[in-house]
């Protein structure tokens, strides 16, 4: 999540950081960075907060591509070209540690909740990444998720269908797609999690998983809110920080439900019988079972990877949409290579090997993703002192890595504003492999990436069949803001006109 918003909490929350720490800071006072009052004014007079992947671009313009920002005597390093960042994750250790939301951590502790793969550290975290990994990283395992996925592509086909035309507009706009393919993203998840259907993508939501919904959509906002004010202000203005607790709670207890239910079917379930699905099992949460975790760790890891699997999908599906809308070229050539290799107006249920035939798509995905990073920003805080170009920087220095900067290098990509998915398809030099990460990197990288691009391939696949996506008529550019990820400052309305 965005490093400066990470800052900002664990200043305000005064988390204690060592006197070694402290004492290290000498040794930073090569680089350049902004005064201290000219950053605070930054930050909370000129709207920063919205804005912190611009400030990345506009601090690497400024200061070059390492350059440092204080509050006090904690001073946060920021990191923004690709060999530097690349020089950076290299050195990380064998447990990498990022600067956590401390304010997500500080709910787990007082409402006395499990950590999951979000907010778990060391060991723990470890442990955890060990259990999940070999059923979300490896391609095969995700694949065996693609009859699961199918299903729920199709229920979104026919919600975009029912969407059309409601509100002032042409008959087929569908305003604010993020909100629909905000539910797409939680009904899929949770299908290879949990195994069952949520109703996202009925006509009528189930009450429980609006109330979900709705609490995904709120934490960020939340999130951002608790981080900008010093722990003593909760007293003062508690809104905020009740508002987190209750978002949190509601995510909580919706899955301790569904949990709870795919508890009782793996206590009934005969030991010699045959499980259907992936290797590992008919969903993630049954194989969690059966390796004996805890029911409360499986509530935390479940909760925690329900609210990730849905800001990937939803903002990176809604911004593809949005640039094929308005680069009706690529969009074409794109409906041909689907159509050559599925069929034209395929019905068929899409097979994860099909997708390995369809090279644009692909570049479509990883262009959207260049241009607007979910996770604009990264961190480590190292284990030891480590060199950055020509600095050395100290052992727990907060290491802030600039992935929304480095993938608008102009170095590394020629028009770098623009959406040209051929860049990724052998057109011109190959932009230096850490120019960008929307996925992360080495053992902290992405637990879902192979899952959301399954989703995502397969959800534009289907919906390029089934449609004509077109912009909204007459309808101004929408910029991408920083509410913790990044998402479109307005609504996306889009035409889906039928094939």
């Amino acid at each position: 999540m965005t490093q400066t918003v990470k800052l900002a909490s664990r200043v305000f929350h005064g988390i204690r950081w060592s006197p070694r720490l402290i004492a290290s800071l000498g040794s930073l006072r090569g680089i350049p960075g902004p005064s201290m009052p000219s950053f605070l004014a930054e930050l909370f007079c000129k709207g920063g907060l919205s804005r912190l992947h611009d400030l990345q671009v506009q601090g690497a313009a400024r200061f070059g591509p390492v350059w440092s920002a204080s509050f006090g005597t904690l001073r946060t390093v920021y990191v923004a070209a690709p060999a530097l960042v690349e020089q950076v994750l290299r050195q990380e250790g064998p447990c990498p540690e990022r600067c956590s939301f401390s304010s997500w951590a500080e709910h787990r502790r007082r409402h006395q909740r499990a950590c999951g793969l979000l907010t778990a550290e060391g060991g723990e975290w470890q442990r955890l990444r060990s259990l999940l990994a070999p059923l979300l990283l490896r391609p095969p395992a995700a694949a065996g998720y693609a009859e699961t996925l199918d299903s729920v592509v199709r229920d979104l086909v026919r919600r975009l269908k029912s969407q059309r035309g409601r509100g002032t507009g042409p008959p087929n706009l569908v305003r604010n797609v993020a909100g629909e393919f905000y539910k797409f993203g939680l009904e899929g998840i949770a299908a290879v999690l949990l195994g069952s259907r949520l109703g996202c993508l009925e006509a009528e939501v189930p009450p429980d998983t609006e109330t979900f919904i709705r609490a995904v959509g709120s934490v960020f906002v939340s999130t951002l809110l608790t981080m900008a004010m010093p722990s003593w202000m909760h007293r003062l203005v508690p809104g905020p920080w009740d508002r987190l607790c209750r978002d949190w709670d509601q995510m909580f207890a919706f899955a301790q439900q569904h949990v709870e239910q795919r508890e009782g079917e793996v206590t009934m379930r005969s030991p010699g019988k045959p499980t259907k699905g992936p290797s590992s099992g008919p969903h993630l949460t049954y194989f969690l079972f059966r390796e004996k975790l805890p029911l409360q760790s499986i509530v935390g890891n479940v909760t925690e990877l329900l609210l990730a699997g849905v800001d990937t999908v939803s903002n990176t599906l809604s911004w593809a949409l949005y640039e094929l809308s308005r680069h009706p070229e690529v969009q074409c050539a794109l409906h041909s290579e689907i159509t050559a290799a599925l069929g034209p107006g395929s019905c068929a249920r899409v097979q994860s090997t099909a997708l390995s035939r369809l090279p644009l798509l692909k570049a479509v995905v990883k262009e959207v993703l260049r241009l607007y990073p979910v996770v604009p920003g990264n961190s480590r805080v190292p284990d030891k002192d480590i060199h950055v170009g020509d600095y050395v920087i100290p052992k727990n220095t907060l290491v802030s890595l600039c992935h929304y900067a480095t993938s608008r290098d102009l170095s590394q990509f020629p028009e770098p504003n623009s959406f040209h998915p051929a860049r990724w398809l052998g057109e011109g030099p190959a932009p230096h492999p850490f120019a960008s990460l929307p996925f992360g990197f080495g053992k902290r990288s992405c637990m879902g990436r192979r899952l959301a691009e399954l989703e995502l391939q397969m959800a534009l696949t289907q919906i390029l069949t089934h449609f004509e996506v077109l912009p909204e008529p007459d309808a101004p550019p929408v910029r991408p803001m920083t509410r913790t990820v990044l998402v479109p400052e307005r609504s996306i309305n889009l035409q889906f006109v039928d094939r």
